[in-house]
């Protein structure tokens, strides 16, 4: 072995330090790009054109692009999100709602209704069956 061999005691703290800020800034820039490149892609407004161009800045010049995005449209990724994340609480909830049964009410329970209505006497026959026909169409 002619090389010299590095002990773990003579790497200083110091070093360690930057090594770590270094790793943690590039999983920050890492996260930032995927970030920047899926509200790109979500953005409903831009055309196909603005997102290939937005595209083609942020990989050509990447630190450049995400900036200048950042800047640009910044607060409409958060609104953007936050649009999406409504969306899916929303289909969750109506997902929910179908498959406990606590949408809307069957045709026989509709027309279970309507008889007892009718058994009160606030329903002429007319009425009835006009009801009974807008339930089973």
């Amino acid at each position: 072995m002619t090389g010299k061999m590095i002990l773990a005691y003579d790497y200083p703290l110091l070093g360690a330090f930057w090594t770590m800020l270094w790793i943690f800034l590039w999983m920050i820039w890492i996260f930032l790009l995927f970030r920047v490149f899926s509200d790109i892609f979500r953005d409903d407004s831009l055309n196909g054109w603005a997102k290939a161009g937005w595209s083609i800045f942020a990989v050509v010049l990447p630190f450049l692009g995400v900036f200048v995005y950042l800047i640009a449209r910044g607060k409409g990724m958060g609104e953007r999100e936050v649009h999406q994340a409504r969306a899916r609480q929303h289909a969750f909830d109506s997902y929910v709602r179908e498959t406990a049964g606590t949408g809307k009410p069957s045709a026989a329970e509709e027309l279970a209704k309507l008889s007892e209505i009718k058994a009160r006497g606030d329903l002429t026959d007319e009425e009835f069956q006009r009801a009974k026909e807008k339930i089973l169409h």
